[in-house]
């Protein structure tokens, strides 16, 4: 049992096996207590889950209820996470829950891929993006991307540089090449790299690696910065105020800058007080902090509780209401 601490209301967890009770396939979360109309489960009923081994490309596909080859047109995301590396599906079920063929897509550090990440490559990202195109029960060409921290920067550098993307939502993204270098076919960003000596220790012991960046020079027209302006559709920003892995509003600011500096139209930046680095969907705990992966050490990570699990509330509302009304009708929300 535990207390959600957005409403303070007392839910119950539990796991029951889904179908045939294997490693390999999911289990569903169900949560009850909870308020009408707020999610209950990872995985509703007559959602398909489908291991993708597809080239390079290592996913999982999440296909939302309803006959093969019946999904209306551009009703399909490709779901990308942050450094941890690894796959993680949760976001890609839920968002299949809610009518949209969701692909989690991992890239280093699970299965044959790489075990380190130095370059980001995104001929293998485009790899994933024709999977998904030309997925035979899928049909439409529009796809939309959803990224957070360096997955964010990743679906930014896709939406740059790569056609067919007609909407992305960036979670916490910076929209720079931040640590290591952004390469598709002869162009080439380089990182804007970062200092240690900047690094803080808060009281609580924790490592504050908010100001680790090097500055920004030349504002939005730093050599570092994703060019967004070449992307096709439109940009969501969801930005923490109290994010302590990057200063995420500072960064949406300079690619709203950018955009309009090169004709584009004012993106949409929501920004919530009080939120953190880790904005999950609805009700999942706030992750205040965590070892880093590249530092290998504790760092805080930013967020008040309430306003934090508040945001997550609200962020999952905005983020399907934008990839309804630019990929297509959803049968749910």
């Amino acid at each position: 049992m535990g207390c959600d601490s957005a409403s303070g209301m007392t839910v119950t967890v539990t796991l029951e096996p889904a179908g045939r009770c294997r490693w390999d396939e999911p289990v569903r979360i169900a949560v009850r207590g909870l308020a009408p109309g707020q999610p209950r489960d990872f995985l509703a009923p007559g959602v398909r889950r489908e291991p993708v081994r597809a080239g390079r490309v290592r996913a999982t596909l999440f296909l939302p209820p309803g006959e093969p080859g019946v999904l209306g047109p551009g009703e399909r995301i490709i779901d990308i996470f942050g450094i941890g590396g690894g796959l993680l599906e949760y976001r890609a079920s839920l968002l299949a829950g809610h009518g949209f063929a969701t692909l989690a897509l991992a890239y280093y550090d699970f299965d044959d891929l790489p075990k380190k990440f130095d370059v980001i490559h995104l001929e293998y990202f485009e790899e994933a993006l024709c999977y998904m195109l030309q997925h035979t029960q899928i049909k439409g060409p529009r796809i939309g991307l959803l990224g957070i921290s360096l997955g964010a920067d990743i679906c930014l550098s896709m939406a740059s540089f790569l056609k067919n993307i007609s909407a992305t939502v960036s979670i916490n993204g910076s929209g720079f090449s931040g640590h290591r270098v952004i390469h598709y076919k002869d162009s080439n960003i380089p990182p804007l790299g970062h200092d240690l000596r900047r690094v803080k220790v808060a009281f609580s012991g924790l490592l504050d690696i908010v100001d680790v960046r090097n500055d920004i020079v030349g504002g939005c027209e730093n050599p570092c910065m994703i060019p967004i302006e070449k992307a096709q559709g439109p940009i969501l920003f969801i930005v923490g105020q109290d994010d302590h892995n990057w200063r995420s509003e500072f960064y949406a600011q300079i690619a709203s800058e950018r955009l309009q500096a090169h004709g584009k139209e004012k993106p949409q930046i929501i920004s919530y007080p009080g939120a953190g680095h880790y904005i999950e969907p609805p009700y999942f705990p706030m992750c205040p902090a965590s070892l880093h992966k590249l530092l290998d050490k504790p760092v805080m990570w930013g967020g008040e509780p309430r306003a934090h699990s508040k945001a997550q509330v609200d962020a999952w509302k905005q983020i399907l209401t934008f990839f309804t009304k630019h990929l297509g009708p959803s049968p749910k929300l």
